[in-house]
């Protein structure tokens, strides 16, 4: 993993890098073109889809270029790993040679075949995507909003994300230790009882490194369910509206 991971991580840097800079211009200008030139929306709507546009591309500019780096070190490092698992696995001859060369060659062809696939999302799919929204028609009026019914959505939204996050956050708190005590425990039950992620000899020492990393499991869900309450609050606008 050590070794394949430089190469791995410089083709799928240059590669998705190279995609993103060269397409965003034309991804650009065709969004705006697309948006603007639909029948489905109305005025307001596309105005608000223009802005949410541009953000995102934005967004997506600053975002893809360090992620395509992450990626590659993500995947360059751990495709070899888990190739090394199945090298040892049943109906394999000669396992040691079979730990030091797969996962080698596989690596590097997987990196360009990221590469290849995002080309084809970025390129094909994308286009074909904001064609369908530019011709296609609408069965009845063009969507629009109510521009008189937004002030009691923001204020349901408001009231609901409030309420929301404060229940969530105590919810989670409040569950945070029964989450992490029977966690433990299920975890030494499978251990003792060899059941579980313990049932295969070559999870042992993942499902121990489970026991260890099992408190910032239970921090993240408390953090997930926390970040949940902000859409579920931010939905209230939406029944406010309709």
């Amino acid at each position: 993993g050590i070794l394949l991971c430089p190469w791995a991580c410089l083709i799928m840097a240059i590669g998705i890098s190279a995609l993103i800079l060269g397409l965003w211009p034309m991804h650009l200008i065709w969004t705006y073109y697309c948006i603007i030139r639909t029948r489905m929306v109305g005025p307001v709507v596309k105005l608000l889809l223009l802005v949410a546009a541009t953000v995102i591309l934005i967004l997506w500019l600053i975002v893809g270029i360090p992620g395509s780096v992450l990626a590659g070190l993500l995947y360059g490092f751990l495709a070899p790993i888990m190739a090394t698992f199945d090298a040892v696995g049943e109906g394999k001859e000669n396992t040691f040679v079979h730990c030091f060369v797969d996962g080698t060659w596989s690596t590097i062809t997987g990196s360009c075949t990221v590469v290849r696939d995002l080309k084809d999302m970025l390129f094909h799919s994308y286009f074909s995507i904001m064609d369908d929204l530019r011709l296609q028609t609408p069965c009845g009026k063009p969507y629009e909003i109510r521009l008189l019914d937004i002030p009691g959505a923001l204020l349901s939204a408001a009231c609901g994300l409030i309420l929301d996050v404060i229940m969530f956050t105590l919810i989670a708190i409040y569950k945070c230790p029964v989450m992490l005590f029977k966690g433990w425990k299920r975890l030494i039950q499978d251990l003792i009882g060899r059941e579980g992620p313990f049932l295969e000899t070559a999870c042992v020492p993942f499902a121990g490194l489970a026991i260890l990393l099992w408190p910032f499991a239970v921090l993240g869900a408390v953090l997930a369910s926390i970040l949940s309450s902000i859409p579920l609050g931010l939905f209230g606008a939406v029944v406010a509206y309709q």
